[in-house]
C-alpha cells in the first residue's frame, strides 16, 4: 500500500471477496433520479453489519491503530443517468446533531436533513475516509484523480486549490471489485465522467475519533468491530 501519512491514501486490494461485494449490492439502495449518490446510510442495517464484520474490522484496525467510529455512509455509483463530473475539492463538512458557535467552525449547512458545519483542519486530519469498491473501477469509468501529498497543506481557499492542482502531478485511482481505498478527507481529489457507463458504485464511509470534535457531537456513530 502507498503511505496513507506521507501520500494521503492507500489502496488496498481485494479486501472483500466478490460474493460479499455483490451482497452489498443487492442490500443497499440502488442510486436513481439522475442523483449520484445515496446518502445517510450510516445507520443501514447492512452498513451496520459491515462494521461489526471481524475480517472487515480487522483490517481497518491493522492500518488505523486506534479507535474510530464511524460517523457517515454514502453510496456513490456511476451510471448513463448520474455520470457526472466532480471538480477539484476537500471533503470538509461533517454531521453534527446541534448547532453551537464554537471558534474555527463554520460554515453551517443542511445537507439531506442533517447539520452540516466545517471543523477546523485539526479535526479533519484525524478522520479517515474508507471506500469500499462494489464494482471494479479503471480508466474507463471515471475513476478517483487525487494529487498526493495535498492532505498536508490544511483547508485550502478556492486559489490555493488551483494552484495545489496546477503544480502538482495528478494520480488516478483503479480499483478492482472488492479493494478498500483509505483517504485523508483534505486529499484534493476529483473524478471525471465515465467515458463508457457502467456501474462504478462506492460505498464511502467516514471515520473519525468520537471526542474530536467536543463539546459538539457527531450527528450519528456507529463502533467498528474490535477484538474482545
Amino acid at each position: 500500500m502507498n503511505d496513507l501519512d506521507g501520500a494521503g491514501y492507500a489502496l488496498a486490494d481485494l479486501v472483500l471477496a466478490d460474493h460479499q461485494c455483490e451482497h452489498l449490492v443487492r442490500s443497499l439502495p440502488a442510486v436513481s433520479g439522475g442523483r449520484g449518490g445515496v446518502r445517510n446510510l450510516i445507520i443501514h442495517p447492512t452498513v451496520i453489519r459491515l462494521l461489526m464484520h471481524e475480517a472487515f474490522g480487522r483490517y481497518l484496525w491493522s492500518v488505523i491503530g486506534r479507535e474510530l467510529v464511524a460517523v457517515k455512509a454514502t453510496l456513490f455509483d456511476k451510471t448513463s443517468t448520474t455520470n457526472w463530473r466532480v471538480q477539484w475539492h476537500q471533503d470538509r463538512a461533517i454531521a453534527v446533531r446541534e448547532r453551537m458557535d464554537i471558534p474555527g467552525y463554520g460554515p453551517w449547512s443542511m445537507k439531506s436533513g442533517s447539520l452540516h458545519v466545517e471543523p477546523p483542519a485539526e479535526v479533519l486530519a484525524q478522520m479517515l475516509a474508507v471506500r469500499v469498491h462494489l464494482d471494479p473501477c479503471g480508466e474507463e469509468n471515471g475513476p478517483l484523480r487525487v494529487i498526493p501529498g495535498s492532505h498536508t497543506s490544511g483547508k485550502l481557499v478556492a486559489s490555493a486549490l488551483d494552484d495545489v492542482v496546477a503544480g502538482n502531478h495528478m494520480v488516478e485511482l483503479y480499483a478492482p471489485q472488492g479493494a478498500i481505498l483509505l483517504m485523508r478527507p483534505l486529499l484534493v481529489h476529483s473524478s471525471s465522467p465515465a467515458r463508457h457507463v457502467q456501474h462504478r458504485r462506492v460505498l464511502h464511509i467516514e471515520f473519525a475519533p468520537i471526542e474530536a470534535i467536543s463539546p459538539l457531537q457527531w450527528h450519528t456513530t456507529v463502533p467498528l468491530w474490535r477484538a474482545a
